[in-house]
């Protein structure tokens, strides 16, 4: 995400770089740059104005004390400049006291109202909440089928009224089947429309009305820039939003959206979409998302991730497996399942610091799990737990079963030994050097 963006600010803010002092004169060439690249990025003009005052305003005149360098210190007002332009702190949702918290969910068909609905559902749950999810998109028979597919997927019941063409009634009537069923949250998914008319913003109103929600989201797709932003600001007029959900944000997003939506709307967001799966949902961090901007990583968000897919007494067996070296493939393919569902590995690659810059121009093809997977699943469970044991013949038929050549499970034996000798060497407490170990061509890195 911002990948544009972020290349033409690191150019910028580089140029600082051997310069005695922050003058007038160097400032305004850069900030003149910096402009360039947020107006490129579809961030609001007015939002762009303010900015570049804001960092002229605390850039001249600045000390520079200590160690450090005008380079770091222009870096560290434009990291702060943009953390407070986004909210400087991450917007919690709010959660309802002694009855259910009630979240109304609006948005424009193709923003992923509804995906995120099921996202929103997933998450709560994992916090120990009951949701229940609602159809009140009585208009597109589709959007009540996606959400009960959704619902089945993440096991969590939605509530529906076959039939009723009444999205109000629907949205009452769930209320009371919450209460009765001790559902404590009620996510309502309501209609959507190619463009924002009145019947939709009277309509989505009326049901704010009868179910008087603690949350008003809106869901938009970032992939609009600017666009999004409009449309977010014309619910807000008509519903008083609470916050904002960017969906897309892994896409090709210029970063307009995400820079404007407070400043324009006066709402926070709250929620990122950063892929098509059920877990693909971030609580935004306005200083994280800086820091990605800046190329500077985004460690928090990455051990995150880790920690909602690896399971505290799985992780301690296995590194008592290491320990003995008793480390199998079957090992192996629990571990790269669980790096599939943190994401795209070239996202997760940059979110550690410096690595985005040396991803940029390189291609890291997520198929080539795939390709491991197949030719892991084409060996015996006793060649899993043994790999010493494949020979030539063996190698032939588990090229052959795994729709790959012999070439590939050389590589894949090689590098799997050649990790195993790295993790006896760390269980054992000895440096090694990882990285030069690690061998990226396994991760389709070409």
């Amino acid at each position: 995400m911002f990948d544009s963006l972020q290349e033409k600010l690191e150019i910028t803010l580089k140029k600082f770089r051997g310069q005695n002092k922050i003058t007038e004169e160097n400032i305004s060439e850069a900030l003149r740059e910096i402009r360039r690249a947020l107006l490129e990025a579809d961030v609001h003009i007015d939002v762009v104005k303010k900015f570049v005052e804001s960092v002229k305003e605390k850039s001249i005149g600045s000390d520079v004390k200590g160690t450090l360098r005008p380079d770091q210190l222009i870096v560290k007002i434009v990291n702060d400049e943009l953390v407070e332009l986004m909210g400087n702190k991450r917007s919690e949702l709010k959660i309802a006291s002694g009855k259910p918290t009630i979240i109304l969910v609006a948005g424009l068909q193709g923003s992923g109202k509804t995906t995120f609905c099921g996202k929103l559902a997933k998450s709560l749950r994992k916090k120990g909440r009951q949701p229940l999810l609602v159809a009140c998109d009585v208009y597109r028979p589709a959007a009540i089928d996606q959400l009960k597919t959704l619902g089945e997927q993440v096991k969590i019941p939605v509530f529906t009224e076959e039939g009723s063409t009444d999205p109000i009634a629907i949205a009452k009537n769930a209320l009371e089947y919450a209460r009765k069923f001790g559902r404590d949250t009620i996510i309502v998914d309501t209609a959507g429309r190619l463009t924002v008319d009145e019947k939709m913003m009277d309509e989505v109103q009326n049901i704010s009305k009868a179910i008087d929600p603690i949350e008003t989201l809106f869901v938009c797709d970032a992939m609009i820039g600017q666009d999004a932003v409009t449309t977010a600001k014309a619910f807000h007029d008509k519903l008083e939003l609470t916050g904002v959900v960017l969906t897309k944000l892994d896409g090709d997003t210029r970063g307009g959206a995400a820079l404007s939506v407070l400043h324009v709307v006066g709402k926070p967001i709250k929620f990122v979409g950063v892929g098509e799966t059920v877990d693909d949902l971030e609580p935004f961090h306005p200083e994280r998302i800086a820091s990605r901007i800046l190329g500077m990583g985004d460690i928090l968000t990455l051990v995150e991730k880790a920690e909602s897919q690896i399971d505290k007494a799985e992780a301690a067996q296995l590194e008592e497996k290491i320990r003995k070296n008793e480390f199998t493939f079957d090992d192996f393919l629990s571990q790269l399942r669980a790096i599939q569902k943190m994401g795209s590995l070239k996202d997760l690659l940059g979110m550690i610091p410096g690595m985005d810059k040396q991803l940029r121009n390189v291609n890291i093809d997520d198929g080539a799990f795939k390709k491991v997977e197949a030719i892991i699943q084409s060996m015996t469970k006793k060649e899993r737990t043994n790999p010493k044991i494949i020979n030539g013949s063996r190698r032939m038929r588990i090229a052959k079963g795994s729709g790959t050549n012999v070439q590939d499970v050389n590589r894949l034996l090689k590098q799997f030994d050649d990790m195993g000798k790295m993790l006896k060497n760390i269980s054992r407490g000895k440096k090694s050097r990882m990285l030069g170990g690690l061998g990226l061509g396994k991760f389709g890195i070409k």
